[in-house]
């Protein structure tokens, strides 16, 4: 195991993403049969093969399984090593891979200009996906941080509490409800309810809070699913229903009065905004700023809602 080598890890890492070797050689700048020879040393050195050739493409064998975590691990350290000799004695250099869920595009370029305003010198590699594929590129060492809601539950990692995420459900202005207070759950089951995709966030909550409502139960698969919040807003302005959101996403529409609150009893559902790193991970220098940062600032990045906009009444 002592002969193996960082080129050796970066190729089973790049042949395990693409699933196949010619598309693994352009990653990484090679020829397919460097990269061939790459595994077979990796073969040689261990004992065994670490890719099954399919029709389908190169799939682990358990004994490759074993070897990309170690290979994930070590790819990792060596990544935090350099950013920390980089920032020795000043935090002018740096690199952090940030994940972003599709939510927090509203207030994440804010975010991230804010912090780069105190830290210049670091660079920002920002991915903005839903969020099965956000938790995916953390268990993938694909991402350095992750910001989202509610923690995944089948890794370990840190959670570090930043703001508030008000979720909310909204109308057009001219909407029978918009004018109503103290909506109940049952009215909102006999309406047209635009949702998420299965797997969201917030349509994770929204199942939570109307879970008692046995007509919502009952017709959740008849509801119109969109995986977009842009999507969405657009629907609920043209008269397609109403939607449960991330209050975060309206605040223009709010404000210039296509869009209403609707005061449903018991919301907005209050959730919380987490930077979220793997347990395991060792943090360099640009990531720990970068939390302070979150800890000092984050709340005041994120868009308000307030009840000066909340309805049509």
């Amino acid at each position: 195991m002592r002969n193996l080598t960082l080129k050796n890890f970066n190729t089973i890492l790049a042949v395990h993403k693409t699933g196949k070797i010619t598309t693994a050689a352009e990653l990484l700048s090679l020829t397919p049969p460097a990269v061939t020879l790459q595994l077979q040393q990796i073969e040689a050195e261990i004992g065994s093969p670490v890719f099954h050739r399919t029709k389908g493409g190169m799939v682990l064998t358990e004994a490759g399984a074993l070897v990309l975590k170690s290979a994930r691990n070590i790819v990792d350290e060596i990544s935090v090593l350099e950013d920390s000799i980089k920032s020795l004695g000043t935090l002018k250099r740096g690199t952090i891979r940030i994940g972003v869920v599709s939510t927090g595009k509203y207030f994440a370029p804010r975010l991230m200009a804010a912090f780069l305003a105190e830290h210049p010198g670091i660079e920002i590699k920002l991915h903005i996906a839903n969020r099965y594929e956000t938790i995916t590129k953390l268990k993938n060492y694909e991402i350095d941080l992750a910001l989202m809601g509610r923690p995944p539950d089948d890794i370990r990692v840190r959670a570090t509490l930043f703001g508030d995420h008000p979720l909310v459900f909204i109308a057009r202005p001219d909407h029978p409800l918009a004018s109503q207070l103290d909506i109940g759950n049952e009215q909102l089951a006999m309406q047209k309810i635009i949702i998420r995709e299965r797997g969201s966030g917030t349509r994770i909550s929204l199942e939570i809070f109307m879970n008692d409502v046995r007509e919502f139960r009952e017709n959740l698969h008849r509801a119109m699913e969109m995986d977009s919040n842009e999507t969405i807003k657009q629907a609920v302005i043209a008269g397609l229903g109403i939607a449960f959101i991330s209050g975060h996403t309206i605040e223009q529409e709010c404000n210039n009065g296509s869009l209403v609150i609707l005061d449903v009893k018991n919301t907005p559902i209050r959730r919380q905004w987490f930077s979220i790193t793997r347990l395991e991970k060792s943090l360099s220098p640009s990531i720990i700023a970068f939390e302070d940062f979150l800890t000092r600032k984050g709340i005041s990045m994120l868009p308000l809602i307030g009840k000066t906009y909340t309805s049509a009444r």
